[in-house]
């Protein structure tokens, strides 16, 4: 994604302060990083970092106050203050008094847009939300990526790719370092080397589990089920995933059955179209009445569990194998 800040880092010219929030943290920690390495480098001496709810803000305004020690500039990061959902008048009111010697950089997850210190770095500076990328993004920052290393990739292949591995951007970026090492002497990247290095994440596995369901192979989704297992993901976090896959699979049967293509299904469901291409064979595998089913018998085995008739892996066993009832 091209931003704002990018610019100023390639100019040198730098607002008082900046706001990078949002879910995506791969992003976060890059931008805070580049601002970093552009506004103070290597200089410790004009560089203060401060984490965590309960700072003193008196604190934070005098060292703001403080020239730089034989620099131009001084730069303070403040990540996970909360500031933004207590919003301290006293910091916004003294933001505009703030020395042009000093820049201000905060870093959060979540923010409340109407508090008064959000206002006033929306009029005074920079504010830049990090979100989630959406497929066509993150294919294109990692075919990118590969391309620099002398890598090609099909956009089938980046598709099955990033099903695999997620969209976590701090993850892909691992995972195509593991591609990149393993396909050292060859210029373009398979699906075959996704499949023998790449660590399936657990809503990847999950799918395949529902295939093997689907394609009457329980031994296969069983064995899925104790891949997860080996992972560490908990038992319950694995049902809430099949239950979810199953109620996508009902959702894209009945657009299926209106008449809907692909493109149109994603845009309705607000998901991206390579996983409707995944879902929709999977959905015609089902009839309308045994996907619901399968929705049933996963609020059946979350409520057995619940209320303590079932321990949690058994319940997940007996869900893959469809014993109940």
């Amino acid at each position: 994604m091209r931003t704002t800040i990018d610019q100023h880092i390639h100019d040198q010219a730098f607002m008082p302060v900046y706001l990078l929030w949002g879910e995506e943290t791969f992003l976060k920690n890059s931008y805070k990083r580049r601002l970093k390495e552009a506004v103070v480098g290597d200089d410790a001496m004009n560089f203060s970092r401060f984490e965590g709810k309960g700072l003193d803000v008196d604190e934070l305004i005098r060292l703001a106050d403080t020239m730089p020690f034989f620099a131009q500039k001084r730069l303070i990061l403040v990540e996970d203050s909360g500031f933004f959902k207590s919003s301290p008048e006293q910091l916004a009111d003294y933001l505009p008094d703030m020395p042009d010697t000093t820049c201000l950089v905060f870093v959060e997850s979540q923010v409340d847009k109407r508090s008064k210190l959000y206002k006033k770095i929306k009029s005074l500076g920079c504010i830049e939300e990090m979100k989630k990328q959406n497929t066509a993004e993150l294919a294109k920052w990692a075919g990118g990526i590969l391309a620099r290393e002398g890598k090609k990739i099909t956009s089938r292949t980046m598709d099955f790719f990033l099903s695999a591995v997620g969209d976590d951007m701090e993850n892909i970026k691992m995972e195509l370092e593991k591609l990149i090492s393993y396909t050292m002497g060859r210029e373009v990247v398979t699906e075959q080397d996704v499949q023998a290095v790449c660590t399936i994440q657990a809503s990847g596995r999950v799918f395949e589990m529902v295939a093997a369901i689907a394609n009457c192979q329980p031994r296969k989704a069983m064995d899925l089920y104790e891949d997860l297992l080996t992972l560490k993901e908990p038992p319950m976090r694995i049902m809430f995933l099949i239950a979810r896959q199953f109620n996508q699979l009902l959702q894209v049967k009945e657009l299926m059955n209106q008449g809907l293509d692909r493109s149109a299904i994603a845009s309705r469901l607000k998901i991206q179209p390579f996983i409707v291409s995944k879902a929709i064979p999977q959905a015609r595998r089902f009839s309308r009445e045994q996907i619901l089913s399968y929705v049933n018998l996963c609020v059946e085995a979350e409520e057995a569990v619940k209320s303590g008739r079932l321990q949690d892996r058994l319940a997940v066993e007996l869900l893959i194998a469809k014993e109940y009832g």
